[in-house]
């Protein structure tokens, strides 16, 4: 039977923001150190067929100073962009419809574990109650305001903790797995 999951690898300030209230990122670099040991990302993505991101997710990639950083094959997921530049056309691919279209078009090319990343999709994920896991950093800092990880829901969604890690005497990571429904 093949495996179908999607799950999410994303970090959040202490107060459950993903991005500050500009959609900056800059507050992730509190604890430079995080970067330079293994929080677990390696072998969450040989774990995924796929990467599924948010136009806004996108944007901020393209904003990095470096080569593309997916070995993966990356979709978009956008309502307003009518294409992808042209820098990036190898690398990702566009897609637009409901979130369930949007799934059995990437499962129709045989890629059925995702990595769900940005904001705004994993909050339509979760409304669909489509996420099946979650890992998430917590950093250390109190932002006041930005780009919230979670939003209102439609039901409630219960998930179990697999796991706490403590990474650099300040950074928590929690792994989630969405209960059983019984």
């Amino acid at each position: 039977m093949i495996e179908k999951k999607n799950k999410v690898f994303i970090a959040t300030s202490l107060d459950g923001y993903i991005a500050d209230a500009n959609g900056g990122i800059g507050w992730l670099d509190t604890i430079p150190e995080i970067n330079k040991i293994d929080t677990g990302y390696n072998a969450f993505n040989s774990q995924i067929d796929a990467i599924v991101m948010g136009r806004k997710t996108f944007e901020t990639v393209c904003s990095f100073d470096n080569d593309w950083p997916y070995k993966k094959p990356v979709f978009v997921v956008s309502h307003s962009l009518s294409k992808i530049p042209n820098k990036y056309k190898d690398h990702v691919k566009l897609l637009k419809g409901t979130i369930q279209e949007i799934i059995q078009q990437i499962h129709r090319q045989e890629l059925f574990r995702l990595y769900i990343d940005g904001g705004g999709l994993i909050q339509s994920f979760l409304k669909e109650d489509l996420i099946d896991e979650m890992v998430i950093t917590i950093i250390p800092v109190l932002l006041g305001s930005g780009i919230s990880l979670f939003s209102d829901l439609p039901q409630t969604l219960e998930f179990e903790c697999k796991k706490s890690s403590l990474f650099l005497d300040a950074v928590v990571q929690n792994h989630f797995v969405r209960k059983q429904k019984s």
